[in-house]
């Protein structure tokens, strides 16, 4: 069982799916949902148990060479992306219950279930998979569920959202499928591994540089960076409450990896940033989205619609560390996507459990919200702290890496850069504090009662492990150095 741990970790989630369509019920459909998030959760830590011990976990899908067959490829950068999806399903699973069934019509939930288990299996199949062309299906499958997944949502606007998304999700793929195609052709391979050691020579070839351009841009429109993200803000609003948590916390970070593994494993760190000064490009579209999305987030009226714009600015930050180029660069990048994973969960779970209790998340709706559902309230509070960076937060160590890859290059302004556009974060958080503690309570607010405990638990998860990871750096700061370090190709 051990050998095949690679295909579990795609297979479980699939054939969940199906039971989960099956049995129809609502209550056997979640029960499918929390074993099956929990197995993946013991698959995806036991390849990264298995990764540090002998390093990278090679698995051919029927024997077959690499070359013609498809390879699921593991190593420490993967296995991460791996366990945070994994993890971040565990967690997510409890809340829903309650979520899914208030949100969701009875005789959808099951359904809802069954596109949530096929999105997370083309999550983990993106990340585990070493084919490019088997990267675009499960590319495909986790865009397709998540649409479904987004129009489900009992506002009108989810199904404008879902289209949206849809129109530039089906663009976006399409870029990326054409940049395969080219790659194909001048390499014979779609194997990333192969392609890494064939493209060397012909690297400076037209075909080449056009695909880098349409898979860069294919995948930055996936992951919502700015200029690319109009689908985001809709679809995390709109959405139901557990889909928006899980696509927030999961699959951008998801699309960042890829990027990165196409960046720094296949065309390689010295050509995209040395040869061709992409990270240049990359640096400069970040930071028109930490500042821009940021400034855009500090005037919305609606709570998930302002954490929704956040996103995007967040996202800046991790692509800024990866157009760094250097391995305190992708350290930050990457230590930024995990702690971003369980910043945004915490608040978005909370938002979940206020539209639980009040059924919606504007500014006027949730005045003195903190009186009447005070752990809610409070965890959402922390993760905001941790989203402004206040020391002891995982989100002071993911800045901290950030403004050392900065200066060590020399670049102070891009470090001065980070500390100003900390001050956006302080408005829009503070906007939150201030609306839940310091207006008086809204008449409709009169009976409103604390959030059961089956969803106050996960959301205080993730609200606590913002703090503990903010103190105790091993396993987010310690292994994304390690990553970094194996795709900068340090070392093999």
């Amino acid at each position: 069982m051990r050998e095949h741990l690679p295909a579990l970790q795609v297979v479980l989630p699939l054939f969940g799916a199906l039971v989960a369509a099956l049995v129809r019920r609502p209550l056997a459909a979640w029960l499918v949902t929390v074993v099956v998030s929990v197995a993946c959760l013991v698959v995806a830590a036991a390849l990264l148990r298995e990764v540090l011990a002998t390093g990278v976990v090679s698995y051919r899908l029927g024997g077959w060479d690499p070359s013609l067959g498809i390879e699921y490829r593991v190593d420490i950068f993967n296995a991460l992306i791996l366990v945070l999806v994994s993890a971040v399903a565990v967690v997510v699973a409890p809340f829903a219950r309650l979520s899914v069934a208030s949100e969701i019509p009875d005789d959808k939930v099951a359904w809802f279930y069954t596109m949530y288990l096929v999105a997370m299996t083309g999550l983990l199949g993106i990340a585990i998979t070493g084919d490019a062309f088997n990267a675009f299906v499960f590319l495909e499958v986790s865009s397709l569920s998540s649409y479904a997944l987004i129009a489900m949502g009992r506002n009108r606007r989810a199904l404008v959202a879902a289209y949206q998304y849809l129109i530039i999700g089906t663009i976006g793929a399409s870029f990326y499928v054409i940049g395969v195609g080219l790659i194909y052709m001048m390499t014979g391979t779609l194997n990333l591994a192969l392609i890494a050691e064939r493209i060397v020579d012909v690297e400076t070839s037209r075909p080449i540089l056009a695909a880098l351009a349409f898979i860069v841009v294919g995948i930055s429109m996936k992951l919502a960076l700015f200029p690319l993200h109009v689908w985001l803000p809709n679809a995390y609003t709109y959405a139901p409450s557990v889909a928006t948590v899980f696509l927030a916390a999961t699959a951008t970070k998801v699309a960042v990896y890829l990027l990165a593994r196409y960046e720094y494993s296949v065309f390689g760190a010295g050509f995209v940033f040395g040869d061709l000064s992409l990270g240049i490009v990359l640096l400069g579209f970040s930071i028109a989205a930490i500042f821009g999305a940021a400034t855009v987030a500090v005037f919305q009226s609606d709570l998930k619609r302002m954490f929704a714009y956040s996103s995007v600015a967040q996202i800046g930050y991790i692509t800024l560390g990866l157009s760094l180029g250097t391995v305190a660069g992708v350290t930050g990048g990457l230590v930024h996507l995990l702690n971003h994973a369980l910043i945004k969960g915490a608040i978005f779970m909370g938002l979940g459990a206020i539209v639980f209790r009040l059924g919606k998340t504007g500014f006027d709706d949730i005045a003195g919200i903190g009186q009447r559902m005070p752990l809610t309230t409070g965890a959402i509070v922390l993760a905001g702290l941790s989203l402004v960076g206040i020391p002891g937060t995982a989100g002071f160590v993911s800045k901290w890496y950030l403004i050392v890859a900065a200066l060590e290059i020399g670049w102070w302004w891009l470090a001065a850069l980070i500390v100003l556009s900390t001050l956006i974060t302080v408005v829009y958080v503070g906007r939150v504090v201030e609306a839940a503690y310091f207006r008086e309570p809204a008449k409709a607010l009169a009976d409103l009662r604390e959030a059961p405990a089956e969803m106050l638990l996960p959301i205080w998860v993730l609200a606590a492990a913002t703090v503990y990871f903010g103190i105790d750096t091993t396993l987010t700061a310690g292994m994304a150095e390690r990553a970094a370090i194996v795709l900068i190709g340090d070392i093999q």
